[in-house]
């Protein structure tokens, strides 16, 4: 989640000193005072970037939500750059949500979560103390702890920081003001940036912490009782809203929060010695774009130079000279993730035995006792070994913290000589892995509407079973046109072996065209069975082998002439299945890298070993897609793909059929083709290549051109006889936080007309 080169910045210490301890007593002492403002905060940045320029010390930091979030990590180290850096390199969408970072997970959960809208974790029996908001707030408080490593266990922030800091959260129990002088900083600065029904309270004692800004936004009077002699501040509030503004709930509950920020405000103001009042209009609490974040970083800058001559002013007061420039006494390096830890050991707190050695076995943790050479820890497998604990052994919460311990004392016998000289060089650090309350269930919820389907909801329930061996039970449900109930049993015996039961129930409705015209409707039931012995699932990668049932129950068909006349019995098959999936693509939907495959070879029976006492059919079917960028928008994205059946007796319902944009939409065995929206059926033998091109526009906005094409036979040797498929569409797209958005148009010589797309949401 942090990007290595943009924290490296981060070298130089912001901890403002003299260059003599005499120079330190003979001047006054200067605080910074930065207020809250959500995502408006991002212009204290830039303030602080004139303040370092002008040569101004600080000595004291205090400040509210955003600005004690900017203001803590100055204390501990970071210079105004790197924290430019920082802000620029984050990915917000994620950070201010409670999504999970699923890219080092399996394929399967990172299915789930790019198809449901909604995902919350209950644990029956127990009272949700994380309750309060909208986002939990696990994705602040893991960037928190990565950012503030060094500083993350209980501390005095006046002692124990390089620049002493307070920061002003509100106890929601008595509407009373707290301030934090002391304790764990991550979760100081996530108390004090609780929005109200937004962020979900911090919890502390019989504390019920939310936003400082409730009761003091702009702390002035905590950095003058800190000693502060010279205060300068920093607000980022707009203008008072009218009753105009005031249109919907957001802007009301803004508003609310807004005259509460009010509370000693002007009485703060009257102490500061140097107020900059930045211009933040157009911008609000959640404007975390990267345009926004530039702007606003831009505006605190020029804020800052338009007083330029008041700040230089300001050194005579401090009483230092006009050329005066801080030195640093010590080059204090904030220990970011961006650097490996050597790992002493780990310490797993509220976990039993058996997660315990998953955790082990699945990410090889080792300690330098038992392997100095590969005993490290780095931000990535932090958050790795949060979300695993998360999302493979449900807890509802779980933290990551790494605390400074000095290595004990070898014999340099006991190693080699180079291994036992860097022991001696170097501290490392306690690795605490601390987990919450586990789940009874996790609830999923999603929903999308197209043209085609109108209409449909996803629902889901994923139970872990309390055994020696960790066990999930899944449980779906698809409401719409097409319904689904499906059940599976997963049994985790290993990091990534997953021997699968499941059964599920379908009730189709589908549509049938013909050469772009409507031909005939089935309605049919579909019952199955499928047992997994091997089920290999990876980050990347999933290997599946076993055995199915089939039961067709044909309920009604209605249509042409031509289609009546085909009689369909109920029906039930077994088949021998063997699957691989590989997918490294960077986003499900709009990949900019990576590539997918996946292969299926299936042997169809009605009694173990013959179909209608004939040889079965056998189905092989493959799909490959990779993605190739051209600059930073542009991507070019081939796809090859087909499927195939042999045997002297093919099913019709499991006849290939093209038509749409995914694949498996309607039916499992459907492929996509460009310009035919409905699902046709097409012979045996078919293969097909496509080429789309990709444009980004702006950050979310895409424009998708495909063309496609593809040749058919129901037999192979004939295959390149019959007449060429051709198709083409373009399509506008927005990725939203509830799934794409996008209308298609489309034409193909096989419909000969063109179609239009509208759909709403994820795909499932």
């Amino acid at each position: 989640m942090i990007l290595a080169a943009a924290i490296l910045t981060c070298g130089m210490a912001s901890a403002q000193t003299d260059s003599t301890a005499v120079s330190r007593k003979k001047r006054a002492k200067v605080a910074v005072v930065l207020s809250g403002g959500g995502a408006k905060g991002m212009a204290h940045i830039g303030v602080l970037k004139v303040l370092e320029r002008a040569g101004i010390p600080v000595d004291i930091v205090t400040g509210t939500s955003m600005g004690s979030i900017i203001g803590g990590l100055y204390a501990i180290g970071y210079n105004a750059n790197s924290l430019d850096s920082m802000v620029r390199v984050q990915d917000w969408s994620y950070v201010i949500t409670d999504k999970e970072d699923l890219r080092h997970q399996s394929l399967g959960d990172r299915r789930k979560q790019n198809t449901y809208l909604y995902s919350t974790g209950l644990t029956i029996g127990k009272r949700n103390m994380q309750a309060g908001g909208i986002i939990k707030g696990k994705n602040l408080a893991e960037l928190f702890q990565q950012l503030c490593v060094g500083f993350a266990d209980s501390l005095d922030f006046t002692r124990d920081l390089p620049i002493p800091f307070a920061c002003v959260a509100t106890d929601i129990i008595d509407n009373s003001e707290v301030d934090f002088h002391s304790g764990r900083l991550p979760q100081a600065m996530r108390a004090s940036m609780a929005i109200p029904a937004a962020f979900s309270p911090v919890r502390i004692g019989n504390k019920v912490l939310v936003d400082g800004g409730l009761k003091n936004n702009y702390p002035a009077d905590l950095a003058r009782e800190m000693g502060a002699e010279i205060i300068i501040g920093v607000t980022v509030q707009g203008a008072p809203k009218t009753a105009e503004d005031l249109g919907n709930t957001m802007s009301i509950l803004s508003q609310i929060i807004d005259v509460n920020c009010k509370n000693k405000l002007d009485e703060n103001l009257a102490i500061t010695d140097l107020h900059l009042k930045v211009d933040t209009k157009g911008y609000g609490s959640a404007s975390f774009s990267q345009a926004a974040i530039d702007t606003l970083i831009r505006r605190g800058e020029e804020e800052a130079m338009r007083h330029w001559d008041d700040i230089i002013a300001l050194k005579e007061r401090i009483g230092i000279d006009e050329t005066f420039r801080p030195t640093i006494l010590h080059p204090l390096r904030p220990k970011v993730m961006t650097e490996r830890h050597r790992v002493i050991g780990y310490t797993f707190e509220n976990m039993t035995p058996q997660d315990e050695r998953f955790l082990r076995q699945k990410f090889h943790l080792k300690d330098i006792m038992k392997d100095p050479d590969n005993a490290f820890i780095d931000a990535t497998l932090m958050q790795e070994l949060t979300t695993s604990m998360r999302v493979d052994l449900f807890y509802q919460t779980a933290e990551c913290r790494i605390l400074p311990e000095k290595l004990p004392k070898i014999s340099p016998r006991s190693y080699r000589d180079d291994v036992a000289q860097q022991w001696d060089e170097a501290d490392g650090m306690r690795v605490v892995l601390t987990a919450g309350d586990k789940k009874s269930v996790q609830l999923l919820a999603g929903a999308r509407f197209d043209t085609e389907e109108y209409a449909a909801v996803l629902l889901g329930l994923d139970i872990p079973l309390k055994t020696a061996i960790p066990i999930n039970t899944d449980i779906t449900l698809r409401l719409g046109k097409r319904m689904m109930a499906r059940g599976e049993i997963t049994v985790h015996p290993r990091s990534f072996t997953r021997p699968t039961l499941s059964y599920a129930f379908r009730r189709n409705d589908v549509d049938i065209y013909m050469d772009g015209d409507l031909d005939y409707n089935i309605r049919y039931n579909q019952f199955q069975a499928e047992f997994l012995p091997i089920n290999f699932d990876l980050r990347h990668f999933n290997l599946q082998m076993g055995l199915r049932w089939d039961y067709m129950h044909y309920r009604n068909k209605l249509g042409s002439e031509t289609a009546m006349q085909v009689t369909l019995e109920n029906e039930h098959f077994y088949s021998y299945r063997a699957r691989l999936n590989y997918n490294s693509e960077d986003d499900w939907y709009f990949p900019t890298h990576g590539s997918r495959f996946k292969a299926e070879y299936a042997y169809l029976t009605d009694n173990f070993a013959q179909l209608d006492d004939k040889p079965g059919m056998s189905e092989v079917s493959a799909n490959w897609r990779t993605s190739l960028s051209i600059g930073s928008r542009f991507t070019f994205q081939p796809t090859l793909y087909g499927r195939m059946l042999f045997g002297s007796t093919i099913p019709p319902v499991f006849g290939n059929t093209i038509g749409g944009d995914w694949f498996g939409h309607y039916v499992e065995q459907q492929m996509p083709f460009a310009g035919i929206g409905n699902m046709e059926y097409v012979d045996h033998q078919f293969v097909a290549a496509q080429l789309q091109a990709q444009q980004r526009i702006g950050s979310n906005n895409y424009v998708l051109l495909r063309v496609a094409t593809a040749q058919q036979s129901d037999r192979l040797r004939t295959l390149f006889d019959s007449r060429t498929l051709l198709g083409g569409q373009i399509a506008y797209y927005y990725n939203t936080i509830v799934g794409p958005v996008g209308a298609t148009v489309g034409y193909s010589n096989r419909t000969k007309k063109p179609y239009f797309f509208l759909n709403l949401g994820y795909e499932f």
